[in-house]
């Protein structure tokens, strides 16, 4: 280990087991999760985690702003999703059937969730979305599915973002519109005149690598009479933003309700889960599609859903993820005037995106993270980035000392 340079003594242990995974694992590690497509430094493996803080398998400690990429929304091991998760797993989790705690989760979301008449259960983001592509389908007896272009709806083929292993018939039957411009929509519509079984809509426009859209009022308003008008489904597809923006699904704010929604990344703090919200139109056809797995009705991650619920609602999660981002957004901004950087910030405070102007390559971006994260701070060049319940005023502050280095190695580029 002498012979190594100081960076790669820091990443020693991480890169080792990058070492051995490359022979047993195909790329060494599939999907958003490939720590290759991060900037220079970034650990491919953790030892714990904790809060809003992260420890690398090297002993680095970082303030985490991707919070596993969504799912932790109370913070890394919050105490009152472990104990409801220990105490439902000493009872049992995957059974030959549910337990209890399936009728009290459902129950919980019907009562949280303003449209929901009633509920379904799956462990995906991507499971929940098709389910509801689905759903619209046999509950009109159409085809034609709506989506906008660009945006992410899950990893099968008929939404993946890449096209290997994809046929044209996966597709066959969707039609693009473009996020916020409603004429696109009512083209879109039009052509699938006769035939269109839903539209689906994320929260807000979160494409990779651009700065994120939120939702125009109007926009939404027109989705919601298209569907009205076509008797299609409007399906809200809330994976990624559930329950950080509003507890009531995102599109509250605006006063648009769906048919269907899909729900995952926060509704469980980490454990494994996803739902899928339905308005009483489509409660027939709920019962007829045939959608299951093996670990759906697992009972432990039920809990910690209905753990996580109640905590958000008692200390009104949402609000202090604002809170925090705003916090975060406003010392983004008086660093990068410091140091004499442009910069565009975009997307709802709780969860954030920079991006460096000019910087179609990402070349100021990367070495913004690299040099931030050195500094202890883990942010993300090109993807949305997450708060939690568990960031503090003094988390970001640590956070925003990481990022002064950040801007600092950026300024030095030119």
């Amino acid at each position: 280990m002498d012979d190594l340079s100081p960076a790669a003594q820091r990443n020693h242990h991480d890169a080792a087991l990058r070492d051995r995974a490359k022979r047993v694992i195909p790329g060494g590690l599939w999907g958003h999760l490939n720590a290759a497509n991060l900037p220079a430094g970034y650990p491919q493996y953790f030892a714990r985690a904790e809060g809003c803080r992260l420890w690398d398998v090297d002993g680095r400690e970082f303030v985490d702003f991707m919070c596993s990429w969504g799912p932790v929304v109370l913070g890394h091991h919050n105490p009152a999703v472990e104990e409801a998760v220990q105490r439902q797993a000493a009872q049992g989790d995957c059974m030959n059937g549910p337990g209890p705690v399936l009728v009290e989760l459902a129950e919980t979301l019907v009562d949280t969730v303003p449209h929901a008449d009633w509920c379904l259960f799956s462990k995906n983001g991507t499971d929940a979305t098709t389910t509801c592509v689905t759903l619209a389908r046999a509950g009109t007896g159409r085809r034609k599915v709506l989506v906008a272009r660009g945006s992410y709806h899950g990893a099968v083929p008929w939404c993946s973002p890449s096209i290997a292993g994809v046929t044209a018939e996966d597709r066959a039957h969707l039609i693009t519109y473009d996020y916020n411009d409603t004429a696109s929509v009512e083209a879109a519509a039009e052509q699938a005149k006769g035939d269109l079984a839903a539209i689906i809509v994320t929260a807000f426009r979160h494409d990779m690598a651009r700065a994120l859209e939120l939702p125009d009022p109007a926009f939404a308003q027109a989705l919601r009479a298209i569907c009205d008008r076509e008797g299609a489904a409007l399906i809200l597809d809330d994976v990624r933003a559930g329950f950080r923006l509003h507890l009531g699904g995102s599109w509250e704010i605006l006063g648009v309700r769906p048919d269907l929604a899909a729900y995952s990344k926060a509704i469980a703090n980490g454990h494994a889960l996803s739902a899928v919200t339905g308005v009483e139109r489509f409660r027939e056809a709920a019962t007829k599609v045939f959608t299951t797995g093996s670990f759906w009705c697992a009972a432990a991650p039920m809990a910690a859903a209905v753990a996580t619920l109640s905590e958000l609602k008692r200390i009104d999660g949402p609000a202090h993820m604002r809170a925090m981002g705003e916090r975060l957004r406003a010392g983004f901004d008086a660093l990068a005037a410091r140091h004499g950087v442009a910069i565009r910030q975009s997307g709802p405070a709780q969860m954030p995106l920079m991006l460096f102007e000019g910087d179609e390559e990402f070349r100021f971006g990367n070495a913004f993270c690299s040099a931030a994260l050195e500094a202890g701070a883990y942010f993300h060049p090109r993807h949305n980035m997450f708060l939690s319940c568990a960031h503090g005023e003094a988390d970001i502050d640590r956070a925003l000392q990481a990022a002064d280095a950040g801007f600092a190695a950026v300024a030095r580029l030119g």
